[in-house]
């Protein structure tokens, strides 16, 4: 079964957040890591449950994760579509940054 890989407006923004942040040193190695985060998305289409279930939201298996570099790449499991939640530095706090940002 092939899932759609749908990002949600807040993961986009993340994404354009990082490559901002990345391109004021490098905006080559900024492009790499774009693809490679997208490559990691249009990967879950076929292999969903690859990624771990998010800790802090133990409670929902279908919320889970990829690790590209230091961000987690979280991503929610529905019975036909993958919804890329976000994109978080590793060293954020997960459940805190979500609460600021009403996710």
């Amino acid at each position: 079964m092939a899932w759609a890989i749908i990002w949600t407006q807040t993961a986009w923004n993340d994404l354009e957040a990082v490559a901002d942040y990345i391109s004021k040193d490098s905006p080559r190695y900024a492009a790499s890591f774009v693809r490679e985060i997208r490559d990691a998305s249009r990967s879950l289409n076929t292999l969903a449950f690859r990624g771990r279930v998010v800790p802090e939201f133990d409670d929902d298996t279908n919320v889970r994760e990829l690790f590209i570099k230091s961000y987690r790449l979280i991503y929610q499991v529905t019975a036909r579509q993958i919804y890329i939640l976000g994109l978080i530095h590793g060293a954020r706090d997960l459940r805190a940054l979500w609460k600021k940002e009403n996710r």
